[in-house]
């Protein structure tokens, strides 16, 4: 133990002068504590939401998606450059496209995604988002006679005022050759399902049917419009996306998960920065009780200083005790706010102290997450701040002359 730290330890242990001193030093590592807690808590509820956000949006989408017209007799071809892409677990194919739902009097935009279940299983859990109805309709293909089966998204259906059993009527933007003109492209579906996903933009606007039907009515014929890939290690979709870019080459679009829900991912990103800024701010006005601590410290023990300085202590001597001092204080709260804040939120982890009504946010509980990299950056943040706080107070400790101290201490 150095002489320096020895003696700050002391003086942190020693009686104060005053109920008001020792309110200070209490308030300062209470201050500091608070601000660590309340970040770390918001920190792992915002990683909560993200991730849960993020498992949402991966379970109805593949990690990778490419978009490009292929027809029937080009599949062959398609599949070998697909399965040259580095990464990857499977794949599947489909056909998307735009179109106008209509249920009764009521219509809507909606996003149609033809596909194959088996196939589309491989690469996400849209399986399990089923809540109403089966996806055996869409395996089986239309009967003959019969319209084909659609599934919609529960909140679309909603919209629309359609359930299970009840025809609707798909109208494309792509218009035919009729008689009687140009006429707008249309196909009667029997709604066989209905899917939550837990993301509203897919359930408001997402609509499946059998990778036949989708393709007989926005073609290609026989033919499909899109890849969905799904790797063993999605923190590679960027680099498998690149060499997928060049292995494909003009006329396609390779996109990952992210490239597909960059606004989102990026709102969600600054909300953080900007919240963690705010929450900052806690841990900067506690850092000025733990300097006015140590400028009261310098007065209180005026005598004491000069005495060191008589007896031969440089101002550097003086200068490290008030470091350590500062330090004791700021690494005490640092300490007790990062237990606090890892215990709220382990608590509110594991009992539901705050319920989230299940119909809106398709969860009961709120979400946390707690990372290591949060939670050092914290700590590392708020020591920095600390240390910055004692610089002034130390200064001006070490530049008391020591006549003057012991005269007037």
């Amino acid at each position: 133990m150095s002489a320096e730290f020895f003696i700050a330890y002391r003086y942190l242990r020693a009686r104060r002068k005053g109920l008001f001193s020792m309110v200070t030093t209490i308030i300062g590592v209470a201050g500091v504590a608070l601000g660590v807690a309340a970040l770390i808590v918001t920190l792992s509820i915002m990683n909560g939401f993200q991730s849960d956000i993020r498992k949402k949006i991966i379970d109805a989408q593949a990690h990778i998606s490419v978009y490009g017209q292929v027809r029937a007799d080009e599949l062959s071809a398609f599949k070998t450059r697909l399965e040259r892409s580095p990464h990857l677990a499977a794949y599947s194919f489909f056909v998307i496209g735009q179109g106008i739902l209509t249920f009764d009097d009521r219509s809507t935009g909606v996003v149609v995604k033809g596909l194959d279940p088996d196939g589309e299983f491989k690469i996400n859990n849209l399986k399990n988002a089923l809540v109403e109805g089966s996806w055996e309709a869409l395996k089986s293909g239309p009967a003959s006679g019969r319209p084909p089966a659609i599934l919609l998204g529960e909140e679309l259906a909603k919209g629309l005022g359609a359930w299970v059993g009840d025809d609707v009527i798909l109208v494309s933007p792509k218009s035919v050759s009729a008689a009687m003109g140009i006429m707008p492209r249309m196909k009667k579906f029997k709604v066989a399902g209905l899917i939550r996903t837990g993301y509203f933009e897919f359930d408001n606007t997402m609509a499946y049917c059998g990778l036949q039907a989708a393709s007989g009515f926005f073609g290609p014929a026989g033919g499909v419009n899109g890849a969905g890939l799904r790797l063993d290690d999605i923190n590679r979709a960027r680099e498998s996306a690149g060499a997928l870019r060049k292995e494909l080459g003009f006329g396609y679009s390779v996109k990952t998960y992210a490239d597909m829900n960059r606004t989102l991912f990026a709102a969600l990103k600054l909300e953080k920065f900007v919240m963690s800024l705010v929450l900052a701010l806690i841990i900067l006005v506690a850092t000025f009780n733990i300097a006015s601590n140590l400028l009261m410290m310098s007065v209180e023990k005026l005598r004491d200083i000069g005495v060191l300085r008589a007896i031969g202590a440089g101002p550097g001597f003086v200068r490290r005790i008030f470091f350590w001092e500062g330090n004791l204080i700021a690494l005490s709260g640092i300490a007790l706010g990062a237990a606090l804040g890892v215990g709220v939120s382990v608590f509110i982890a594991v009992y539901p102290v705050v319920e989230l009504p299940s119909d809106i946010y398709y969860i009961s509980r709120v979400p946390v997450e707690i990372r290591l990299r949060d939670l050092l950056g914290t700590v590392a943040v708020s020591y920095l701040l600390c240390m910055v706080s004692t610089i002034y107070p130390a200064l001006r400790a070490s530049k008391i002359s020591p006549v003057d101290a012991i005269r007037y201490g």
